[in-house]
């Protein structure tokens, strides 16, 4: 379960389906910061709902149908989440994620979820494409540029040393 947990705490997006009264389902991508998604104990998490298209449908399913599905992706390692539960809408969402202010987002917070598991299950990874994040290549790009420097600098002078 740690392991779940953590996989949550570090997301920076996982979708989310919602279904109206009659049935109509409708899945919406969630994005924010690295830790968005706010573990408030083992069964119960919570997270921001940033300004976006203005349709409010996520709002006016749960409004109707309060039974969304989660579904947690991390591109690059094996680990992909389902979850299903209850979830509610809550207005003032200082209450529920009290700094959520204090994290800097160009998104303007208008009210948060609250997502309460009833069952949850990890995902067969096979089909599903490897890919790695823009930060996490550059990160990789600056290593790898930092240690070919530092091996042309032992070859260098290790050449030196041999003309010597």
């Amino acid at each position: 379960m740690e392991d779940v947990v953590s996989l949550i705490r570090t997301r920076d997006s996982f979708y989310l389906g919602t279904a109206s009264r009659d049935g109509r389902p409708y899945i919406q991508h969630r994005g924010g910061p690295p830790g968005f998604i706010r573990v408030l104990d083992q069964q119960t998490q919570a997270w921001p709902e940033f300004k976006g298209n203005r349709q409010h449908i996520t709002a006016g399913n749960l409004s109707e149908n309060n039974q969304p599905f989660i579904f947690l992706m991390d591109y690059s390692l094996p680990p992909r989440i389902k979850r299903w539960g209850r979830a509610e809408v809550v207005e003032d969402c200082n209450t529920l994620i009290p700094d959520i202010r204090t994290r800097p987002y160009y998104a303007r917070t208008e009210r948060a979820i609250r997502f309460t598991v009833e069952a949850w299950d990890e995902n067969c990874r096979q089909y599903i494409p490897s890919l790695s994040a823009e930060t996490e290549l550059i990160n990789e790009s600056k290593n790898s540029k930092a240690r070919i420097a530092e091996s042309e600098a032992e070859i260098a002078k290790l050449r030196r040393l041999t003309k010597q």
